[in-house]
C-alpha cells in the first residue's frame, strides 16, 4: 500500500495535496484496494460550496458505492473529468491522474488539521 509522505490524509480515507489556496483531492490507495474496480465516478459541481467533512462525490465499484468526503471546506475550483471516460483511473494511478477534485480552502487550519504519512498508516493498520 502507497501512502506518499508528502500528502496529507483524512481518516475518511481521502488525501489532499496542498498548492497554495488549493488543494487537490482524491481517495487513497488503500481505499481504492477496499473498493475493487472503480467503475463510475460521480464528481462534484465547479463552483459548489463544500464543508470539511460533507459529501463531495461518490465512486462506484464492482462491489459497493462509497461516498466521498471533503478534508477541507471551501469552493471546488476543478474536477478531474476524465474520471467521467475513465474511472479506472482512481484504481491504477489513486495519487496521479486518478485525483478527484480541486478545492479552493476557505481555512488553511483544515489542511493542517490532516493526518500526516504516519498517523494515516497507524490508522489503516490498526
Amino acid at each position: 500500500m502507497q501512502i506518499p509522505s508528502e500528502l496529507r490524509y483524512s481518516s475518511d480515507h481521502e488525501w489532499a495535496q496542498r498548492e497554495g489556496d488549493d488543494v487537490r483531492v482524491g481517495i487513497t490507495d488503500y481505499a481504492q484496494d477496499a473498493l475493487g474496480d472503480v467503475v463510475f465516478v460521480d464528481l462534484p459541481k465547479v463552483g459548489s460550496t463544500v464543508v470539511k467533512g460533507g459529501v463531495i462525490g461518490e465512486v462506484e465499484s464492482t462491489k459497493s458505492v462509497s461516498e466521498i468526503y471533503a478534508p477541507v471546506g471551501g469552493t471546488i475550483k476543478a474536477v478531474n473529468e476524465a474520471l467521467s471516460t475513465s474511472p479506472e483511473f482512481v484504481n491504477s494511478d489513486p495519487y496521479g491522474t486518478g485525483w478527484i477534485c480541486e478545492i479552493t480552502t476557505s481555512s488553511s487550519s483544515d489542511f493542517e488539521a490532516l493526518l500526516d504519512a504516519s498517523g494515516y498508516e497507524a490508522l489503516t493498520t490498526s
